[in-house]
């Protein structure tokens, strides 16, 4: 299998962030793209920084960006298949049927990023499912250039009761392999993307078309893939590398906006994320930030700040 990055040019972040498209082989649905954004640190460096986004999600997190470079880290950001930069109209946005289709995207970009500017010494970050896929990536790859890795509220397993974890995921197993493109019914409160967008009760700035405030349709074969990827976790990875995995202190299934949606992880369970974290190597660190959002980094100022701190004391012991 062979992938094609495209010329280095502008973002639509503007400068000093630049993307290149990494053209991958077709699918059913036709042609297909993933977005390598990068941001280079003041000095040239040996040090790199991969970070993978989460569901409905892209990259635009411009502070978590400048906080790596500003600590000589080159920073890069992979937006992937069907997701922000990379949607093609002709695609069912955010969908894929087996999580291991992205290793063509993550192979590409760690050859950029390692091969073709040179760092040997390379941070891979993950968000939410981001955190899932990166995780089975680096236990599948192995790269001798990971020196660490940083979750931040990875979906580990199945927000919701025992039964639906169970008897769910047998229905979900079942009509994914059948009809993968079926919707799958679902609400969602749009809170959570309230609470972090400038027009609304945020203070970020992102595409609503990229990040809707209600989210994406979740297909019953994306889920099937999900699901797969949470029992691989769940019969343990070996990633070698330090790992930090970092969540919210508490979850809440606010009813209506309020400080709950803002001092809480409302989007996945985190005695979910707390209880799985070991199953992705030997040698992890956890950390619980009080009143922290789901994306941490995305926090009121106070949690975002100790996540920061949280990451570099990590770094600083582990990875150096």
């Amino acid at each position: 299998m062979s992938t094609t990055p495209d010329v280095l040019g502008p973002d639509v972040l503007g400068q000093p962030y630049l993307a290149e498209e990494i053209v991958l082989p077709d699918d059913d649905e036709g042609p297909v793209v993933a977005t390598l954004v990068q941001r280079r640190a003041a000095m040239p460096t040996r040090r790199a920084v991969l970070h993978v986004h989460g569901f409905a999600d892209y990259f635009f997190q411009t502070g978590y960006a400048e906080w790596w470079t500003e600590r000589g880290y080159d920073f890069y950001a992979l937006d992937l298949r069907k997701y922000g930069r990379s949607i093609r109209p002709h695609q069912t946005p955010n969908y894929v049927a087996d999580l291991s289709e992205y290793a063509a995207e993550l192979d590409a970009a760690w050859a950029l990023v390692t091969g073709r500017d040179g760092h040997d010494h390379v941070v891979l970050t993950g968000h939410s499912t981001g955190g899932l896929t990166t995780s089975l990536w680096a236990d599948a790859r192995r790269p001798d250039e990971l020196a660490g890795m940083v979750l931040n509220s990875p979906w580990f397993d199945m927000q919701g009761s025992v039964l639906l974890r169970t008897l769910g995921t047998v229905v979900v197993e079942q009509v994914g392999r059948r009809t993968p493109k079926r919707v799958l019914p679902r609400s969602v409160s749009g809170f959570y993307a309230r609470s972090l967008h400038r027009d609304h009760e945020g203070e970020w700035d992102f595409d609503l078309a990229w990040k809707p405030l209600e989210s994406f349709t979740v297909h019953a074969g994306w889920l099937r893939a999900v699901r797969r990827g949470h029992a691989r976790l769940h019969a343990g990875l070996a990633v070698p590398c330090p790992v930090l995995v970092l969540s919210s202190g508490a979850s809440a299934q606010p009813s209506a906006m309020g400080d709950d949606v803002h001092r809480h992880d409302i989007v996945l369970e985190v005695p979910q994320i707390r209880r799985w974290a070991t199953a992705v190597g030997p040698h992890v660190t956890y950390v619980a930030v009080p009143d922290a959002r789901h994306d941490v980094v995305l926090s009121l100022p106070a949690p975002r700040a100790a996540a920061y701190d949280a990451i570099g004391r990590w770094h600083d012991a582990w990875v150096g």
